[in-house]
Parts: structure tokens; C-alpha cells; sequence
């Protein structure tokens, strides 16, 4: 594992080393070595482009690093050569990381722009990512708007069901706020079907049922 987070990071100046050496591979007439090299320098070339350090990007977040994960997805130069599930992936991800440091702007930029990313390999995540825009326009106080995301994103799919309880529970919240009970607890009841197990949004759903048995209508 050290071996290939030291070539992801030194991807670049290992591709100088490779081409160096077919050089002077060349010029001993070793071909051989000298395609082998070039070869490697290519293919690390259109990895460096492709996959960026998009790897130890998704390593840093799943330990909980998040300084290091900025550190490493600012490694990414050209975000736009990045294949298309890599791409999207790093929008999405640069989102998440915006809005830990509570950069809304930069999250939304990020989100919008995984949106208009699509990609038949990992299959259509644009419910996944209507729901974080929508996530993101209720923090700016978009309420109308996060509104109509959020119910965009229901209609578009979400797989996984604590997500999806986490987007019904704000729509009940919006609709009470709205006045509109009756549909607020009909976003409660499909929170409450989904069974969320996330322990933050159990105690959410607990807290919003004591509230909305108070409720008329």
C-alpha cells in the first residue's frame, strides 16, 4: 500500500525518471528496456491524467482525514481529463469537503457540476447528488428551492434508505413549516417506513415523532 501511494504521489516525476531512462536505454541500443520504459512513462502518463490522486482522495475521507484529503484532491490539476466516474466522484467529493468548511458556494459550484457529469459505469447517482444540493440550498436558507430539489431527488431515486429517510424527515420539516401538516406527516410516515439505522437520523425521526403527534390535521 506504501508502495502505490508513494506512485500516486510521485506519479510525475516518475514518468520523467521512466522516459530518462529509455533514453539512455537508446543510446546503449537497448530497446528492449527503452520501449518498456517509454511504455510505463505512457501509461503512468494517461494514469496521472485520468485517475489523478483521486484514490488516496477516498482513502483520506473514509479515515476521517479531511485535511489530507483537501491536500491530495488539490493535487488534481486538470479535473476535467479525469474518466467520467472518477470525475463525477470528484465533484462530489470536492462538495463534501466544501461543506465540512462550510464553503457553500464552493459546494453547490462542485455539486451542480457532478450533476452535469453523467456516466454509465457507475450507473445514475443523480438522485445522490440532488440530495446534497438540496442539503446544501437549506443551509444557504433556500427553502424553496431546496424544496423542489429534494423532491426532484425522491423522484429520481435514491438507493440508500437511511439517505432517503434523511430527505423525507426534511420535507416534513419544510411542509410543517409551511403550514402544511397533513403532507408533513406524510413525509414523517414514509421517513418512518424507510427504518433508518444511522443513530443521528433514528434520533432525529424520534424527535420529529414527538412533535408532529402535537401537531392538528
Amino acid at each position: 500500500m506504501k508502495i502505490l501511494r508513494f506512485y500516486i504521489l510521485y506519479r510525475l516525476p516518475i514518468i520523467f525518471v521512466l522516459v530518462a531512462l529509455g533514453v539512455v536505454s537508446h543510446y546503449y541500443k537497448d530497446s528492449i528496456t527503452a520501449w518498456i520504459c517509454y511504455s510505463l512513462a505512457f501509461i503512468s502518463f494517461l494514469l496521472y491524467f485520468m485517475m489523478g490522486t483521486m484514490r488516496l482522495v477516498q482513502e483520506a475521507v473514509s479515515d476521517g482525514e479531511v485535511e489530507k484529503a483537501m491536500e491530495y484532491i488539490k493535487m488534481i490539476k486538470f479535473p476535467r481529463l479525469l474518466l467520467k466516474p472518477i470525475r463525477s466522484g470528484y465533484y462530489m467529493l470536492q462538495s463534501n469537503l466544501s461543506l465540512a468548511s462550510d464553503d457553500l458556494t464552493a459546494a453547490e459550484t462542485s455539486i451542480r457540476k457532478s450533476l452535469q457529469t453523467k456516466s454509465k459505469i457507475v450507473g445514475d447517482v443523480t438522485g445522490t447528488n440532488l440530495m446534497q444540493l438540496g442539503f446544501i440550498q437549506l443551509k444557504q436558507g433556500k427553502t424553496k428551492e431546496a424544496r423542489q430539489t429534494l423532491m426532484d431527488a425522491v423522484k429520481a431515486g435514491i438507493p440508500d434508505k437511511d439517505s432517503m429517510a434523511a430527505v423525507y424527515l426534511q420535507l416534513c420539516s419544510i411542509e410543517i413549516q409551511r403550514k402544511q401538516n397533513k403532507i408533513g406527516k406524510e413525509y414523517f410516515r414514509k421517513a418512518k417506513a424507510m427504518k433508518p439505522k444511522a443513530e443521528e437520523i433514528v434520533k432525529q425521526l424520534n424527535m420529529m415523532e414527538k412533535n408532529i403527534s402535537r401537531l392538528p390535521g
